[in-house]
């Protein structure tokens, strides 16, 4: 009998594979040779799935999404108001080495984005998500009284998205600045300029 391949299963071996390539060598040097063979497979074998490497990136990058998204949804379980806001705030920053790998894969992503309509929608819809569930915890921070700044939502969610994912890239570039506990004490510090005085 012919063997049964598992193809959704292949799938994310290959997606799993590209990022731990990525990863540890770089956009550029993350060849599809490379990333099959890191999978235990031929070159060919990524064809079928993936017919070009930004197809493999795109598909990371919607990996990596889903996966935070569950990250998310665990920390937040039973959490209201300010708690929940700052957990989930907690799983975008690169705060060990799997959100660290994680970031290395988003950012040569917004570099394909920029000249990738396709892609720059992906990005989007992902931040748009993100930004309604950063509206629910903030909705009900204020309601709760937690939070009492005169400063509107929408700019408080922009500057959040804009540290969290701007945090991705300094704590790549510089990790012995940016820490785990740096970047902890960054979002706390500005939470806390959030509260009532």
């Amino acid at each position: 009998m012919p063997k049964v391949v598992d193809h959704d299963g292949r799938r994310v071996e290959l997606i799993e594979a590209a990022w731990r390539t990525i990863a540890r060598t770089g956009w550029d040097s993350a060849t599809m040779a490379a990333i099959a063979a890191e999978a235990g497979f031929s070159n060919g074998a990524l064809k079928p799935y993936f017919a070009t490497k930004d197809d493999l990136l795109a598909a990371a990058f919607d990996y990596i999404y889903v996966q935070t998204g569950r990250r998310m949804a665990a920390a937040t379980a039973g959490k209201h108001g300010l708690t929940a806001l700052r957990a989930y705030c907690r799983e975008i920053l690169p705060l060990d080495d799997t959100t660290l790998d994680e970031a290395r894969i988003v950012i040569p992503f917004w570099y394909k984005a920029l000249a990738s309509p396709h892609l720059a929608a992906r990005h989007e819809h992902a931040m748009r998500e993100w930004r309604q569930q950063l509206q629910r915890h903030l909705t009900e921070a204020r309601d709760a009284g937690e939070i009492r700044t005169p400063i509107p939502d929408e700019h408080v969610i922009g500057h959040l998205l804009t540290a969290l994912l701007g945090a991705q890239i300094t704590a790549t570039l510089m990790p012995t600045l940016e820490t785990a506990q740096t970047l902890t004490a960054q979002l706390d510090s500005f939470l806390t300029l959030l509260k009532p005085v």
